[in-house]
């Protein structure tokens, strides 16, 4: 499973994404979209926006969220592959 976090690091809901993450013990690329060079423009062409966190799970993309919608989100993928 290859997941990519795509986060401002001002942006209180990306540190609520990554601490959700985090404790599940779930393994993901984090990207700076200000730090890394065309990650803005690659998380608008994922996403449709411009607002973060947004996160990529293979092709599946969920934008714009907080820790419930991640949750719910997330579903998906433990009823496929038991990861957690």
């Amino acid at each position: 499973m290859k997941i990519r976090l795509f986060i401002k690091p001002s942006c209180g809901w990306c540190h609520l994404a990554k601490e959700w993450l985090d404790r599940r013990c779930i393994k993901y690329e984090l990207i700076d979209v200000f730090a890394q060079r065309g990650a803005f423009q690659e998380m608008v062409n994922l996403s449709g926006q411009q607002k973060s966190p947004v996160i990529e799970v293979d092709d599946k993309v969920l934008a714009d969220f907080g820790p419930e919608e991640l949750e719910e989100f997330w579903k998906q993928f433990d009823a496929t592959d038991g990861h957690k």
